[in-house]
């Protein structure tokens, strides 16, 4: 197969390398490879396959003989430069919430939805990392058994918040552990031997964005507006790794062995479940993986048609760079993503 040509746009940062590792891995077809960075080039050094990386300030005129953008570098400059990649002749593939709950644009995550890849009108968008994990692991169990209820609570690592977060929680651990005074910058407070309820900004109904983000997502993925969903989400003490606490409400009760069956037959998901000897998810395991575990799959006993589980990801690896490769993949396997991306051709 032809290869295509692919900009990755972002700061060059912790989920940007991880596009590049996830290309190499999976041997994507690759023409050639150019990262785009929003701010100054100078002093980046990255290389696809042993081979340096072209490095170039974005702009509206760098996209002309791009085939796939991969966006990377947050909500503004997705604004900025997401349409005109589009309109040159890329495929934009966006990482951001720009454009997640804009009705033109399909949000997809593969294993649950890829047919809605083939409605994107130059934009598709990937979805933040928390709803990745739960929707892969709950649509097989929704396809048997339609769920009315989620409550979920995810332990989300400061990875998620860029190289400045980790660096944070190193020296504010090493500060600790030294008795001496934390001055917190890239969080609220202090995230070393701490918890943080607070992810994003706190909106009127007391949720924060992020928690509003899993309900509207969720919703639009699984294409129902009939699933009740309330999420808590806490910033953890973790370089990688999310995990989730989930309440599943069925339609009618379904046994955990029923749902091991399910989900040990699902695409991207992987089962650890076996209490008796503590063998479970953690997201230390996790780090590098492209599944999603699941594992402590057991009743609800405060409702007969509930299950509990804990669900656990890399959210740089399948929560951000994989899903997004995937979501390419999956459109040139279906020729939705082709090397003629014009739109009109596209749909004819």
């Amino acid at each position: 197969m032809e290869g295509f040509h692919i900009a990755i746009v972002g700061s060059a940062g912790i989920a940007e390398q991880e596009f590049i590792k996830a290309l190499e891995q999976r041997s994507f077809p690759v023409a050639s490879v150019q990262m785009l960075i929003p701010e100054n080039t100078s002093d980046v050094k990255l290389f696809f396959n042993h081979q340096r990386i072209e490095v170039k300030q974005a702009g509206t005129e760098t996209f002309r003989d791009v085939d796939i953008a991969f966006f990377s570098a947050g909500t503004s400059v997705s604004r900025r430069l997401a349409a005109a990649a589009a309109e040159a002749g890329a495929v934009v593939i966006d990482n951001s919430p720009a454009f997640r709950m804009e009705a033109s644009v399909p949000l997809v995550v593969p294993e649950v939805n890829p047919e809605d890849i083939g409605r994107h009108r130059g934009i598709i968008a990937s979805p933040g990392c928390s709803t990745i994990q739960t929707v892969v692991a709950l649509n097989p169990l929704h396809m048997v058994n339609p769920i009315r209820r989620i409550v979920v609570s995810t332990y989300q690592s400061v990875s998620s918040s860029g190289a400045a977060a980790l660096q944070e929680l190193t020296n504010q651990s090493k500060l600790v552990l030294e008795g001496r005074r934390i001055c917190p910058h890239v969080y609220s407070h202090q995230i070393a031997f701490n918890l943080l309820p607070e992810i994003d900004v706190f909106l009127d109904n007391g949720y924060t964005r992020e928690e509003q983000r899993i309900l509207e997502e969720t919703r639009k993925i699984l294409h129902t507006d009939e699933i009740e969903i309330s999420a808590t989400c806490v910033r953890v003490p973790v370089y990688f790794g999310h995990s989730e606490a989930v309440n599943v409400e069925f339609t009618s009760p379904m046994t955990a062995e029923e749902a091991r069956r399910i989900l040990g037959q699902a695409p991207g998901v992987r089962v650890l479940d076996d209490p008796s000897v503590s063998f479970y998810p953690q997201p230390w395991a996790a780090s590098g993986s492209e599944h999603v575990f699941v594992g402590r799959i057991r009743k609800d006993v405060s409702h007969p048609n509930g299950l509990v589980m804990w669900i656990v990801a890399d959210n740089i690896r399948k929560g951000t760079a994989l899903n997004a490769v995937q979501i390419a993949e999956e459109g040139i396997a279906r020729g939705w993503i082709r090397l003629d991306n014009s739109v009109a051709s596209l749909h004819d």
